[in-house]
């Protein structure tokens, strides 16, 4: 049973939008159909007992294109979202919000993949830094970097505890030249000044506290050519190096 037309409440509420399609001895939208919305955005795919439940494309006025699975009119199971920035989340929907396992490509070509709860970054994940090619993986709560993970850059990376998007506390950071570096990043209060209508400032800053150099425990540091009585010791090289990286923050994840 399918129809072609306009429809409205029988009470009188006004104009509901065209659907064109198959429907129930009941009358209801239950099958494959089109629908045209009073707002301009169109539906073209399953309905079941007048909602939309099944594979379904969803075209809103704005640009955005959902494509995937639907139940009782709400995104719910696999589909691809492609947002009016540029933006494209493919993964898992609940109750129309991203949730579970998904893959989001921010406009600027950064990634995260991995678990989301109710539109947010929740549980393990990737995030990936397209200019930089430095990513964190580790566990994130409510969409910040939170607990256990690591900063991967080119030649060195980070491992430790996060919270609210920056390290804290106890890690280390392991390096290609064949040493770690143990410590901790502690806050520090930054003394901003006084004015003469305002009190002295204080603002606390991420400062890392490097305690110890060792080996890495996985290899054999390469022996020390230099000839005796040159250069720094392998140890002062190692350290050396790392001061260089102490100043380093870790990359702001996009927001979605």
């Amino acid at each position: 049973m399918s129809d072609v037309g306009s429809e409205y409440f029988e009470d009188e509420q006004g104009y509901i939008g065209e659907y064109e399609g198959d429907r129930s001895e009941a009358g209801e939208r239950h099958g494959v159909g089109r629908a045209v919305l009073p707002n301009g955005d169109t539906y073209q795919g399953m309905y079941e007992h007048g909602k939309r439940s099944g594979q379904g494309t969803y075209r809103f006025k704005n640009g955005s294109r959902y494509i995937g699975e639907y139940y009782m009119n709400q995104k719910h199971g696999q589909g691809i979202f492609y947002y009016p920035d540029g933006s494209v989340y493919e993964g898992s929907w609940v109750g129309d919000q991203r949730q579970g396992h998904g893959l989001y490509t921010y406009p600027n070509g950064d990634t995260y993949d991995g678990k989301w709860l109710q539109h947010q970054r929740h549980g393990q994940g990737v995030y990936t830094h397209h200019d930089t090619g430095s990513k964190y993986v580790g566990m994130w709560v409510m969409g910040k970097m939170e607990s256990a993970g690591e900063l991967i850059h080119l030649n060195h990376q980070f491992q430790g505890t996060f919270h609210n998007n920056n390290p804290s506390g106890p890690g280390k950071y392991v390096f290609d030249i064949g040493c770690e570096q143990h410590g901790e990043y502690i806050q520090v209060d930054q003394d901003k000044g006084e004015t003469e209508e305002e009190e002295p400032v204080n603002t606390a800053i991420l400062k890392w506290k490097p305690k110890a150099v060792t080996p890495l425990s996985v290899c054999t540091p390469a022996k020390d050519h230099t000839p005796p009585g040159q250069g720094l010791s392998g140890e002062k090289k190692d350290q050396t190096i790392l001061e260089e990286q102490n100043g380093e923050q870790s990359p702001t994840p996009e927001n979605n």
